[in-house]
């Protein structure tokens, strides 16, 4: 569990302090001076960026905030915990940086909502149309990095098809998914038949946005993801709803509330005019026997 939780364990920490300095009413630049730190490093500390913190600072940081003894052991425990590192860490240099942050909420995630207008997404991807797109995308990859890269997809997939608190999925894919081809017809075909066939199982929602549907939010939202973290053992969500929206050179964050309202309510725009799932099985299947 450890392993699982480390950097959702060490965001949670990082807010916690966040909001103890503001309750002492410190700006980050006094806290930061009175440190010794730079603002950044305070900084980093609070979103959850920095890998561990001495608890000879964290102490000095509790007396500074005045915490209580009793949520003082409690901040303790978790920077302890955050300080082991996640699953993912063996996997070092393939996983890019800025995506690292991503692969960890996935991974603690209880619902991923996602819309995906132009390729299968990443926890629904065979081997062979994933292979096309790392080996297009890393293209000074050599066998066993490519591999590595494969792997720990892989891994990301088993959140989805674990037996215990798999993730709940909700994907709604463009039709262009489904002609676009990537590696050629037997990988399009295998890949949309795999597509089907996960749509069926019950943490699985898969559905198709026709081209018969136009622009039903009236404007191009990109592919976006929605991440809903478990629940705490007061039954309440361990961190706010993140929306993850993948760019070309650099990748969005946020969690600020109207935005991810927004994206919430273009996702129920589209759901709206959605093929429903079991019509979507069929198209994707009548689509995969093109391939044929």
């Amino acid at each position: 569990m450890a392993e699982n939780t480390s950097t959702l364990t060490r965001r949670q920490l990082g807010r916690y302090l966040r909001d103890a300095r503001e309750a002492a009413k410190l700006t980050l630049s006094q806290v930061a001076k009175v440190m010794e730190w730079g603002t950044s490093t305070l900084q980093r500390i609070e979103v959850g960026e920095t890998a561990k913190i001495r608890l000879h600072d964290l102490d000095k940081l509790i007396s500074l905030y005045e915490v209580d003894d009793h949520w003082a052991v409690t901040l303790r425990a978790m920077a302890q915990q955050a300080a082991v590192k996640s699953w993912y860490h063996e996997f070092g240099s393939v996983i890019p940086e800025d995506f690292r942050l991503y692969v960890d909420m996935e991974y603690n995630a209880r619902i991923v909502t996602s819309f995906q207008p132009d390729l299968v997404p990443g926890l629904l991807q065979t081997r062979p149309y994933a292979r096309v797109l790392t080996s297009d995308a890393y293209p000074d990859d050599d066998e066993d990095k490519l591999g590595g890269r494969l792997e720990l997809k892989a891994r990301r997939q088993r959140a989805i098809t674990r037996d215990i608190n798999p993730i709940q999925f909700n994907v709604i894919l463009g039709e262009t998914v489904l002609r676009r081809v990537i590696g050629g017809p037997k990988v399009m075909a295998n890949q949309l038949e795999y597509l089907a066939t996960a749509g069926t199982r019950p943490n699985i929602s898969l559905r198709v946005l026709p081209f018969s549907a136009g622009m039903p939010t009236g404007r191009q939202t990109g592919p976006f993801v929605i991440l809903e973290a478990k629940l705490d053992s007061r039954g309440e969500p361990a961190e706010p709803p993140t929306v993850y929206g993948e760019g070309f050179s650099t990748d969005m964050y946020t969690e600020k509330s109207d935005i991810v309202e927004s994206y919430a309510s273009a996702f129920k725009t589209l759901q709206r005019v959605a093929l429903d799932e079991v019509s979507s099985r069929q198209l994707v299947r009548e689509a995969a026997r093109e391939f044929l």
